[in-house]
């Protein structure tokens, strides 16, 4: 039976993603060319044709305007040939058309029927021995990543078989990165926009005087503020 060495090595928050070119449902692509000045989500799938990547896919693609407005660019990836994505597409899109309202996949999905992709960003079973397809090769776990303008990543989950991934809380945590590289805070447990944030550690307290204005002293530890963004 054909097998995969585990890597030695581990893509961590803060390493740079490996560039890599790809043949996809949009044609061949570099990915950090392809990236250009977006943040970018990477999500992979096991396997074409399973009921919860379909709903998923479908997922991604009704919420390509909350991707595109925070200026992200979304890639999927499967251990699968072309023509299977693009027969899976019609299936995902009538489901998603019958199930949820209109549902059209405009984000390609990267062909990695030889795992290279998969390998080179870690997203392969190593555990479950029987998640494997018909040529001994391991299929893909079900992995997200977010990469920043400077290819830099930012999030990394691995989900189980079972559970279907929670795209609000992709894009909740996209919304919690940006607006901390851009002012200084963080955001607390739940957070959801609109709600106050925290005021970062590095601010000092004349800083936060300025910065913050309306801002809370709970503890000298934990100062929390109304953020205001257009």
């Amino acid at each position: 039976m054909a097998d995969i060495a585990k890597k030695d090595y581990t893509l961590r928050l803060g390493s740079i993603a490996p560039d890599f070119e790809a043949e996809t449902t949009h044609g061949t692509i570099k990915f950090h060319e392809w990236l250009g000045d977006s943040w970018g989500v990477l999500f992979s799938h096991p396997d074409d044709f399973t009921p919860v990547c379909t709903t998923e896919l479908g997922e991604v693609a009704r919420r390509a305007p909350d991707f595109a407005k925070r200026n992200v660019k979304v890639i999927g990836l499967s251990a699968n040939n072309l023509d299977s994505h693009k027969a899976w597409i019609k299936d995902i899109e009538e489901f998603g058309g019958k199930t949820s309202g209109p549902t059209s996949v405009q984000f390609p999905i990267i062909a990695d029927a030889d795992r290279k992709v998969s390998y080179l960003y870690d997203m392969l079973d190593y555990q479950d021995v029987t998640n494997r397809d018909n040529k001994g090769l391991p299929f893909t776990i079900r992995t997200v990543f977010i990469i920043d303008p400077k290819k830099v990543i930012r999030l990394t989950i691995s989900y189980p078989a079972v559970a279907g991934r929670n795209f609000d809380e992709i894009i909740r945590v996209i919304d919690s990165i940006q607006l901390g590289d851009k002012h200084r805070i963080a955001t607390p447990v739940n957070w959801k926009q609109g709600e106050d944030v925290i005021i970062h550690a590095s601010v000092k307290p004349e800083e936060a005087k300025t910065l913050f204005p309306d801002h809370k002293v709970h503890y000298p530890y934990l100062r929390t503020t109304p953020l205001k963004v257009e």
